[in-house]
């Protein structure tokens, strides 16, 4: 089978692509044939050596997979051969056949299809877990998401409209948020990209208070850091929280703490993959309120592109670079 590797820490165009032996499922254990692979922010970090995680070499990228189950390992009772699955592999996931444990497994709705499957899990998981569990969203608040319209911050946007919040989506260029505007956001920012200036914060967080009627925003969903985390943290509201998703644009922010004081506001930490394996089983009940919610059109994934397993490096280029509107998908070629 074909596999996307990387054998030495480095950008996309270091990584190559070669045939290797087909993985054989063990116990408790399914071999995917995977027809789709979403490609996510972490692939960008974890093959730079940037990620929490640390695969040894060699190693695939690609945490989530669309396929079907093509052979079950010893002691597998929920999954069977010709199931359409999403796989969440962490990495590995950009090749043409995985093997992933039988609880990694999650069922396709019908009215699903694989590229959509794949790029489903991760965005949608880490959003709804943000926004119900760490933030307690309630109807009426308001919500600021940073880095809109990208695979999280648009998950994000349609979860807090579909839980009753006013959202306010903020990204770079004016045709991200007309994406933004498409999948329900109430209000837009358009913010610098790169470092902001000194003035160009103050700015920011001078619009999001004039959209929050000088309060500030009540729950600020933030996957970008660097230099505009700050600034949304001073234009968060009394009582407020500001949710910690990632670092996209690099740098980790240094915050003044007294701004948590003076708003008697709270900075939360949100770590989706390791809330999956420590609340496995609040996690099922949060996957099936996420199917639910696509199966009655709350949820509508944006893939704005798909590349074949081939341009695995091209897709991470722009993932990389903050081109892309949604998601991407690797589609692997039969």
């Amino acid at each position: 089978m074909k596999a996307v590797l990387c054998k030495e820490y480095g950008p996309p165009e270091s990584l190559v692509i070669e045939d290797v032996a087909s993985p054989e499922p063990g116990e408790g254990q399914v071999l995917i044939e995977v027809h789709a692979a979403s490609v996510n922010f972490p692939d960008v970090l974890i093959i730079e050596n940037k990620y929490q995680f640390k695969p040894p070499l060699p190693f695939s990228p690609g945490g989530e997979v669309a396929g079907r189950v093509s052979k079950v390992g010893p002691g597998v009772t929920k999954v069977k051969e010709g199931d359409r699955v999403i796989g969440s592999c962490g990495w590995g996931g950009f090749v043409e056949e995985i093997v992933v444990a039988e609880a990694q497994c999650t069922p396709i709705p019908d009215e699903m299809d694989y590229n959509t499957g794949s790029a489903f899990l991760m965005t949608y998981g880490t959003s709804h877990f943000a926004l119900r569990r760490r933030a307690n969203i309630q109807p009426g608040e308001s919500l600021l998401v940073m880095g809109a319209a990208g695979g999280v911050g648009l998950a994000a946007v349609e979860l807090g409209k579909a839980m009753g919040a006013r959202v306010i989506a903020a990204a770079s260029t004016e045709d991200k948020l007309q994406v933004c505007r498409d999948h329900g956001a109430d209000e837009t920012i358009l913010y610098p990209s790169g470092e902001m200036s000194r003035e160009e914060q103050k700015a920011f967080s001078d619009k999001i208070k004039e959209l929050t009627g000088g309060q500030g925003a009540d729950v600020v969903y933030d996957p970008v850091g660097g230099s505009y985390s700050e600034p949304a943290i001073r234009a968060t509201a009394w009582e407020g929280r500001f949710l910690v998703i990632g670092f996209a644009a690099g740098p980790i922010p240094k915050i003044p703490l007294n701004l948590a004081l003076l708003k008697n506001c709270q900075i939360v930490g949100v770590f989706w993959g390791a809330y999956t394996g420590r609340e496995p089983e609040e996690h099922q009940e949060n996957l099936a309120e996420l199917m639910d919610m696509f199966k009655k059109g709350q949820l509508k994934p944006h893939i704005s592109a798909t590349y074949p397993l081939e341009k695995a490096a091209d897709a991470l280029t722009d993932m990389g670079g903050r081109k892309v509107k949604g998601k991407v998908v690797l589609t692997v070629q039969r």
